[in-house]
C-alpha cells in the first residue's frame, strides 16, 4: 500500500503566484508584507510558508513566471502576423505597453526596485531582457533580410530600450502622444 505524505493542496499554486504578483506589481516588493500576500493569495502562512518558502522565494517565483508567460505572448503575437514589419512594430508596441495601463513592466519595476541589492533579481531582470532583445532581433533580420549579426543586435537593443523607456514613461504618467512620439522614433531602426 502506497503511504501519502501530508495533505494534497487545495489551491491553485499558479493562481496563488499570479494574486501575488499583482500585489508586488501594485505595491512593489518593500512595500508588500506577508499579510497583504497571504490575504491576497487566500492562504494561511503555513500553507504559503510550504508552498513558496518566503516572500522573497515568491517574489522571485513571480518574476520567472512573469517572464515566461510575458514571452510566450510575445512569440504568439508576432507569429500571427505574417509580415515581418508589422511582426516587429507590434512587438514593439506591445512591449512598450501600447494601449496599457500605468503598471509598467513587472520585471522591469521589479529589477529598478531591488537589482542593485540582489543578484538574483538583477540576474532574471538581464535574462528577460536577453530573451525580448533576441526575439527583436530574429524579427530585424527576417525584415530587413541577411544582415550584419552585430547591427541587427545594436537595433533591437536600441529599440527595446525605447519601448521599455516608454513603458517608464507610461508607469510615471506620460501623456499618450509622448509615447507615440517616441516610438515613431523607433521607426528609422524598423526599416
Amino acid at each position: 500500500m502506497a503511504q501519502t505524505l501530508g495533505r494534497p493542496r487545495e489551491f491553485d499554486p499558479d493562481a496563488a503566484l499570479d494574486a501575488a504578483m499583482a500585489v508586488f506589481w501594485r505595491q512593489g516588493y518593500e512595500a508588500t508584507s506577508l499579510d497583504d500576500l497571504t490575504r491576497a493569495m487566500g492562504l494561511s502562512r503555513s500553507s504559503f510558508y510550504g508552498c513558496f518558502g518566503s516572500k522573497r522565494d515568491t517574489l522571485v517565483a513571480a518574476i520567472r513566471r512573469y517572464g515566461d508567460l510575458r514571452l510566450a505572448d510575445l512569440e504568439k503575437l508576432v507569429e500571427a502576423e505574417p509580415d515581418a514589419g508589422r511582426a516587429l512594430r507590434t512587438a514593439v508596441a506591445a512591449l512598450a505597453g501600447v494601449g496599457g495601463g500605468r503598471e509598467g513592466c513587472f520585471l522591469i519595476n521589479c529589477t529598478v526596485e531591488l537589482a542593485r541589492q540582489d543578484p538574483e533579481v538583477e540576474r532574471l531582470g538581464r535574462r528577460h531582457l536577453e530573451r525580448l532583445e533576441a526575439v527583436l532581433a530574429r524579427l530585424l533580420a527576417r525584415h530587413v533580410g541577411a544582415a550584419d549579426a552585430a547591427a541587427v543586435t545594436a537595433q533591437a537593443r536600441a529599440l527595446l530600450s525605447l519601448a521599455t523607456g516608454a513603458s517608464v514613461m507610461r508607469k510615471a504618467g506620460a501623456e499618450p502622444t509622448t509615447i507615440d512620439e517616441l516610438l515613431a522614433a523607433a521607426e528609422p531602426l524598423m526599416r
